[in-house]
């Protein structure tokens, strides 16, 4: 009976944690998507226009194939310069080991698209979206700017620019549909709850928070 009755608590105890855990993330997800509402444009014309753009980074390649989310932010940060909606770029991605470079390969294609040297910056730290989005604040010293990324990258990363108190807006390029387009959602559902954890229980910060680099001019702008 005593073995009985613990193992009728322990699945009491463990449908109860579940359920807990479907509403959080559940409830992340959706208030995310909520808090960005208004703030995340689709149209150059109507995008204001701001002096920063942090494009967020990504792999060039899966595999040997191009990564279309790379491919439609790099084209979205060269349209954006073009048009006058943002006049620097603060290319934010990991730099892990020698042979990958989010943010060199991010400014050799921009470069190649025209845009001026001195209108690119580089963040080697960007290791997720809680440090690009941080680090621009605390080390590029910018309190408001544009995000380039998809849509559902786009809300987690304003989420976390309000929680770090940052004026940022958002351009939202395509996404990749069918089942990759699916795996992805899923997945930054995951996401969107670490981010709550992250901000409110666990208190986490950017890897490296540090030295302070200013673009000239630009800051708190």
């Amino acid at each position: 009976m005593a073995l009985r009755r613990l193992v009728r608590q322990a699945i009491i105890t463990l449908a109860i944690l579940t359920a807990l855990t479907v509403i959080l993330m559940a409830a992340s997800d959706i208030a995310i998507t909520l808090n960005a509402k208004g703030r995340v444009y689709k149209d150059v014309d109507v995008l204001p226009k701001r002096q920063v753009g942090l494009v967020l980074g990504t792999s060039k390649y899966i595999g040997k194939t191009s990564n279309p989310y790379y491919t439609y932010r790099i084209e979205a940060a060269e349209a954006l310069y073009h048009a006058g909606k943002i006049n620097h770029l603060l290319l934010s991605g990991d730099n892990a080991h020698r042979s990958y470079n989010e943010p060199w390969t991010m400014k050799r294609d921009l470069r190649k698209a025209g845009i001026a040297e001195e209108a690119i910056h580089l963040d080697y730290a960007g290791f997720r979206t809680l440090d690009s989005v941080v680090r621009a604040k605390t080390v590029f010293s910018l309190a408001r700017f544009t995000v380039i990324t998809q849509q559902f990258h786009c809300e987690r990363a304003l989420f976390l620019a309000d929680v770090n108190d940052i004026d940022a807006i958002c351009y939202a390029v395509p996404s990749p549909r069918g089942w990759a387009g699916t795996k992805i959602r899923a997945r930054e559902i995951l996401a969107r709850t670490k981010a709550v954890l992250d901000s409110f229980i666990l208190n986490v910060k950017p890897k490296f928070t540090g030295p302070k680099a200013p673009i000239d001019g630009l800051s708190n702008r």
